[in-house]
């Protein structure tokens, strides 16, 4: 019974067994394919039969078997002829493919470089080099530069792209993208400093090494350079509106220099701050079109969150109070005035919602706004949650240190010392994250560089800490 069995199963399974035990028997099944595909033609076929995938299957099998690699070899000298035998028949596109794959079977490159110039001698010749030329110079004449491809520079590089050492393409071109640099260069100086930069790009794409091209980069970055510090100039004279147009346009040009970081952060500030000022003074809708333009630039901001706070108990502190008797009023503002105290007493500034220090504040104030207790509360917070901010930052418990900034903040959004704080805040972040990080808690040091980075973008060990978080990270995947 047993061996009837195994019988059996030697019959049903007899290809993949022998193929297991006599590999061997595989591999000169692919070879022999290989063969049969290169004496039909077949070079190369998407399902797998062409002479090419037989004859990597089997080298894959064993790569030590040089009848494989010589296959593969004679493989690609058939390309190369299979492309002149498509030329000689005016099969630009089989030439091409079967130059390709010459070259990807890597025939001796002074054999495919031959293949490849017959191709571009042969386009040149059905392409009516002269005729490009000339519409090229008649562009040039008209001021029609670049932009469509019947400008000047498209058709010089249609001509150069198949004929490489033609004079007086190359000639062409580097006269036309003197032209094109001096127009970048008017453009620049009359302020249209986006298209001057277009401009500046496309000659590097024509021709990287141009003469003018390192002077007119450099009078760019110059001005760009300049266009910032006009930003930065406007955002201290409050000018948000102009100091953000010229900060999105150096953003856009130079998006990877680190004064953007720095400049977005002041910006959104700016705007927060704006908005909390409209919030007090009821002003919704300018309100919210402020805070809509400081998430454009940071929407993490600690300032933004705290503006938008500020909207939502201004609009809060709005709503319709019903009406109280004058003992309903008077025992309603006596426990407001207590949950103050008791939210004080736990540090309750901000949160939780509807329990903190300053939601009770704020209805006492929509309840009793001339209350000289309700103004002594509010006179009372801000240094309180200014010593919170710095006990907690003394002791480096720096989440703590974050909250009491965050109710610093929405208390007092406009006081000038918040901004030192936040840089404070960010430095001890980066530091106890780089103690932590030693320690191998890549992911405390994580959420430390997160919030370094929303409260101060351009500190200088920022971009340092946060490599080697990136360098622990990738370490633990």
């Amino acid at each position: 019974m047993v061996a009837a069995v195994l019988v059996i199963g030697i019959v049903a399974f007899r290809r993949p067994l022998a193929q297991w035990l006599w590999p061997d028997t595989r591999i000169q099944q692919l070879l022999a394919q290989g063969e049969r595909a290169l004496s039909q033609g077949r070079l190369t076929a998407a399902d797998g039969s062409g002479a090419r995938e037989s004859f990597q299957a089997a080298l894959a099998l064993d790569s030590d078997r040089s009848e494989a690699g010589d296959g593969l070899a004679r493989t690609g000298l058939a390309a190369l002829a299979q492309g002149r035998q498509a030329l000689a028949r005016d099969d630009i596109g089989g030439a091409r493919r079967a130059l390709e794959l010459a070259q990807r079977l890597q025939v001796p490159q002074a054999q495919s470089d031959a293949l490849a110039l017959q191709l571009r001698r042969y386009q040149a010749a059905r392409a009516g080099l002269d005729d490009l030329v000339a519409r090229a110079r008649q562009a040039h004449e008209a001021g029609r530069l670049d932009g469509d491809p019947d400008s000047a520079l498209p058709l010089y590089q249609r001509v150069l792209d198949l004929a490489p050492d033609r004079l007086d393409a190359l000639e062409g071109r580097e006269d036309a993208l003197q032209d094109l640099l001096q127009q970048a260069r008017r453009e620049q100086a009359g302020g249209d400093l986006a298209a001057a930069a277009q401009k500046v790009r496309a000659a590097r794409g024509y021709d990287p090494g141009h003469a003018d091209l390192p002077a007119s980069e450099a009078a760019l970055n110059d001005a760009l350079q300049q266009r910032l510090r006009r930003a930065e100039t406007r955002l201290r004279q409050g000018r948000l509106a102009q100091a953000e147009e010229d900060l999105r346009l150096v953003a856009e040009l130079r998006p990877d220099d680190p004064a953007i970081a720095r400049d977005s952060e002041h910006l959104a500030a700016a705007y927060a701050a704006e908005a909390t000022r409209r919030a007090s003074d009821f002003a919704f809708e300018d309100a919210e079109a402020a805070i809509a333009r400081a998430r454009a630039w940071s929407p993490e901001s600690a300032g933004v969150r705290a503006a938008e706070q500020a909207i939502v108990r201004a609009r809060q502190a709005q709503a319709p109070q019903p009406t109280l008797a004058p003992a309903a009023r008077a025992k309603k503002l006596r426990q407001l005035l207590a949950r103050i105290e008791a939210a004080e007493a736990k540090q309750h500034w901000l949160t939780p919602p509807g329990e903190s220090a300053f939601d009770a504040l704020r209805e006492a104030q929509s309840l009793a706004p001339h209350d000289a207790r309700v103004r002594a509360a509010a006179t009372r917070l801000v240094p309180q949650t200014r010593a919170c901010f710095e006990d907690a930052l003394r002791a480096n418990r720096v989440r703590g240190a974050q909250s009491c900034l965050d109710a610093w903040q929405a208390l007092a959004v406009r006081d000038a010392s918040l901004a030192d704080a936040r840089r404070r805040l960010a430095q001890r972040w980066i530091a106890v994250g780089s103690e932590r990080l030693g320690a191998g808690d890549a992911a405390f040091a994580a959420e430390a560089a997160r919030q370094a980075r929303r409260l101060d973008p351009a500190a200088p060990e920022l971009a340092d800490f946060q490599a080697r978080v990136r360098a622990a990270e990738g370490r633990d995947r």
